[in-house]
């Protein structure tokens, strides 16, 4: 049996054999644990609104003809609170299945869990070029790829939630496998406009990552430079002429792939709108003195009975959203100490496991008590990961750094829940992986 199994999970032959394995591996433990757990019967509670949320909403409304709109309570007019990809995507199953059907509940978390498993053939490219200099890279990977496809907390956004987790991740684990392709083959045109549009659906699925472009971008092109103190031969540098032009060639798909949903926002508000339009509501509800770093409340009230819902509904959104920015700016002006122990909090909630109810009685508190055990025994091993990754000099962990200092910083602004952390995870998987494969016993003196 012990050499069955070690033949299933690392079968002889070439590489792209055991990714399929680890793929369709993922996506039957998946598609199994939606069926049997019965994770598809989401609950009615106010009118199914847990089935997809403001996403959900959305998607109603474009099934039933109203465009891109409500994303709450009754017809509210044109939104732009979430990006568009998600909700274009539960839109055409609910067109398919019916809106807030069982079946279209089991298609989505099919697809998400299609997603997340496509995910793992990534982890496990991202480990064998990350630390293919090491012995152990073959191990490194082989491991990460399988704690993916296998273990629970990588897979709880797909079989769980209506929402982009596991899309995002996806899209978000293949460009970082590019860049590192793209690292070593600067001059290759055909992945750089794969690079640019896939950062193009990126942002039209969870547009905070954008942040980390510029830096991603910086890193590929970085070792092209040439190293003479003189500046004109920098940019005379044959190879860094042709990384810049394809670049250029990357930023045009990007552009050509997020355009489309600017023009359309221009269309719908009369301004500029570049992705999502809820900023300065989200920053207001962030801004709250009582909320202790983590709001509790909805950005928006669900009831139409509401004043706030009312008003959001009168001006529209755009111009709603601008008011709440400006009544949450004041707020932070006049108490910034406050918001500043926020922020710092905030921190610690996205590596540490955000604050969350519990059930009376010993079975909720130990529950509660592993989920932050698991959460933040994570985040611990894959920042340790990336340390020991720094000092080995791992060229990857200079682009894993950046990934994890600069992502985060919109939400520890405005911001946090567990599921945020989620597009990291591939990375947190592959540096924990690498902090315990590298732990050596120590030698006895002879």
């Amino acid at each position: 049996m012990p050499a069955r199994l070690k033949q299933f999970f690392d079968p002889p032959g070439e590489p792209a054999n055991l990714q399929r394995r680890m793929f369709w591996t993922a996506l039957a433990v998946r598609l199994l644990y939606i069926t049997v757990a019965h994770t598809y019967r989401i609950r009615l509670a106010n009118d199914h609104f847990e089935f997809g949320w403001e996403m959900g909403r959305i998607a109603r409304a474009l099934a039933t003809g109203f465009g891109y709109s409500d994303p709450f309570e009754g017809h509210t007019g044109p939104t732009a609170w979430t990006p568009p990809l998600y909700p274009l995507l539960l839109a055409t199953v609910f067109k398919l299945f019916g809106v807030y059907t069982l079946a279209s509940a089991w298609v989505i978390l099919a697809i998400n869990s299609v997603f997340s498993a496509a995910t793992a053939p990534a982890v496990y490219q991202l480990a064998r070029r990350s630390f293919r200099a090491s012995p152990d890279a073959a191990k490194i990977a082989l491991w990460s790829g399988w704690l993916w496809a296998l273990y629970p907390a990588a897979m709880q956004y797909a079989v769980k939630w209506v929402w982009d987790m596991s899309l995002t991740a996806c899209l978000f684990a293949w460009v970082l496998v590019l860049a590192l392709k793209l690292r070593d083959e600067p001059s290759a045109t055909k992945l750089w406009l794969l690079f640019g549009t896939l950062w193009g659906l990126i942002a039209l699925s969870n547009s905070s990552l954008l942040a980390f472009l510029p830096f991603c971008t910086l890193w590929i092109i970085w070792p092209t430079r040439d190293h003479s103190p003189n500046t004109s031969s920098f940019w005379r540098s044959q190879n860094h002429r042709i990384s810049l032009l394809n670049v250029t060639f990357a930023a045009v798909c990007c552009i050509a792939v997020v355009s489309p949903w600017i023009i359309r926002n221009y269309a719908a508000f009369h301004a500029f709108v570049p992705l999502r339009s809820n900023f300065g509501a989200e920053l207001y509800e962030s801004a709250q003195l009582e909320n202790e770093g983590y709001p509790t409340m909805a950005t928006l009230p669900h009831t139409q009975a509401s004043a706030d819902f009312q008003r959001y509904k009168r001006l529209n959104e755009l111009a709603y959203s601008r008011e709440q920015g400006d009544r949450a700016r004041e707020i932070i002006r006049t108490h910034p100490g406050v918001f500043a122990s926020h922020i710092l909090k905030r921190v610690y909630f996205f590596w540490a496991s955000v604050p969350h109810p519990t059930e009376h009685g010993w079975k909720g508190i130990a529950a509660e008590t592993a989920r932050e055990l698991s959460y933040a025994f994570l985040s611990l091993s894959g920042l340790l990961g990336l340390a020991l990754a720094l000092h080995n000099r791992i060229p990857a962990a200079s682009l894993f750094f950046w990934a994890f200092a600069i992502y985060p910083l919109l939400y520890y602004v405005v911001t946090v829940q567990a599921r945020f952390r989620h597009p990291l995870e591939p990375i947190i998987c592959v540096l924990s992986v690498y902090l315990f494969r590298s732990a050596q016993p120590k030698q006895s003196k002879a």
